[in-house]
């Protein structure tokens, strides 16, 4: 569908049909989850599915996206603004230029969109494909103090190269700024030289500066090279941009998928996916560092998401394959960078193969969506995985409970995004396929047994 689509060394990040869709629906699986928030801990081997809420999970879709006007693929995570107002964006559909953005024969170049606590959604803006952008990036928004919703674009642009995968439009990306009034200013149009596509989220400090980067490219068309190294960049308030890091060309060295979270003292950190991926830091001087990296087998391998920090500076995340099932594992690292794996997928009904971060609750669970496994193995076959998906729980001891089940219909398939939770501990996100209309759609999890007073990890305001 997009030409960023291909990054990935593995099979979830490869444009492919599903088994039960329409000619030409898609489903794709690379997003980044950031966030900073509170405990987790311990591990268990124990991989089976288990109910521990006395009041069963109650799931309802809030939106189903036509793949019209109102936009089609939501791969990114939904934020929240005070009033209960959420705010995404899609990767396709959209009014302005819908040919221009002909993607496998998908339409449109993405929307910015707006849903109410009635349902009701609404199209903020509608990319062209040309100076303004294409294509938001799966990281998704963030959303200033007064408003302001901040966020890039892996295609449009004045400059970079065209077509890409899939006949997509020219241009290496933009940051972009949307105002209250849904007017867009395009803080920055990257160059070849500073990293093209930029597929994370943005986060931003206290002084209001911009950090986020952009992915490893490969077999981008000349005169460009055959490969373009991603990196990690700050943009100021004025709007210059700084290259902090680029990741290099060794095979075995770092290599790029960077989606970053920042701490108190100025430190990013991220996942890098080469050989087998690894957990970064780029300290406040911009030296870079690898804090773990690994093996590929029971430990994990290829992170695709972001990570989220306790405040004992220990960090959580995914990778998508690898484990004791090689279906993905959940993991922590300690700040000495010794890892300990919390949960191995198995690939079956528990979910396997997660590409989005995490969250978590006050207590400590742990929260997040699989793209794949599940219970329901008909409808969703994808490179010889089954199953539409889950949304999951881990508990403090390791114990894995699967909240929702996907079924690839009406209630979605293939979340491909972090959630979000509200303080009532309500669980929200999206899908990228399934739906009324097979363009994915934005779903609530109310979880009855164990409402609790929670922080929100994703609506990524100035810290």
């Amino acid at each position: 569908m997009l030409k960023q689509f291909c990054i990935c060394d593995i099979p979830q990040c490869i444009v492919r049909p599903w088994k039960r869709r329409r000619a030409g629906a898609l489903v794709l699986v690379a997003v980044m989850g950031v966030g900073v928030a509170r405990l987790g801990r311990s591990q268990s081997t124990d991989t089976a599915t288990t109910a521990s809420q006395s009041i069963p999970p109650t799931y309802s879709v809030l939106y189903s996206f036509t793949g019209g006007s109102d936009g089609g693929y939501p791969y990114s995570p939904v934020i929240e603004d005070s009033a209960g107002n959420f705010y995404g964006t899609t990767v396709g559909g959209g009014t302005s230029n819908p040919d221009n953005c002909s993607y496998y024969g998908q339409s449109g170049c993405g929307v910015v969109f707006k849903l109410d606590t009635a349902g009701n959604q609404t199209v903020l803006y509608s990319f062209t494909g040309e100076a303004d952008g294409a294509a938001p990036s799966f990281g998704g928004l963030l959303r200033d103090n007064a408003g302001n919703l901040y966020g890039a674009t892996t295609a449009g642009g004045t400059a970079g190269i065209c077509g890409g995968i899939g006949g997509g439009p020219c241009g290496n990306g933009v940051l972009f700024k949307l105002d209250t009034a849904g007017n867009e200013t395009v803080l920055h149009v990257f160059t070849y030289a500073e990293g093209v596509w930029p597929n994370a989220g943005l986060i931003q400090d206290s002084a209001g500066n911009l950090y986020g980067g952009s992915p490893d490219v490969p077999a981008v068309p000349e005169p460009f090279g055959p490969y373009q190294y991603g990196g990690v960049f700050k943009l100021d308030t004025v709007g210059n941009l700084t290259v902090l890091h680029t990741f290099s060309d060794d095979p075995v060295a770092d290599g790029a998928n960077p989606s970053l979270i920042r701490d108190s003292a100025g430190n990013l950190y991220g996942t890098a996916r080469k050989p087998d991926g690894k957990v970064f830091k780029l300290d406040a001087a911009g030296n870079y560092s690898v804090l773990h990296n690994f093996t590929g087998g029971a430990d994990g391998r290829l992170p695709s998401a972001g990570l989220i920090r306790d405040e004992a500076g220990r960090l959580y995340g995914t990778t998508t394959i690898g484990g004791i099932y090689n279906a993905g594992v959940v993991f922590k690292l300690s700040p000495e960078g010794e890892e300990t794996v919390l949960y191995s997928f198995t690939g079956g009904a528990d979910g396997g193969f997660p590409s989005a971060g995490l969250i978590w609750d006050r207590a400590g669970n742990i929260y997040g969506t699989t793209s794949a496994g599940g219970a329901n193995t008909s409808n969703c076959s994808i490179n010889g995985q089954t199953g539409c998906g889950v949304v999951f729980k881990l508990d403090r001891a390791g114990k894995e409970t699967v909240l929702h089940t996907f079924t690839g219909g009406a209630d979605g398939g293939g979340p491909n995004a972090a959630l979000m939770m509200d303080s009532s501990g309500n669980l929200y996100g999206t899908t990228v396929n399934g739906g009324d209309h097979n363009f994915g759609v934005v779903f609530k999890l109310t979880l009855r047994a164990e409402r609790q007073g929670t922080e929100d990890h994703h609506d990524r305001s100035s810290t």
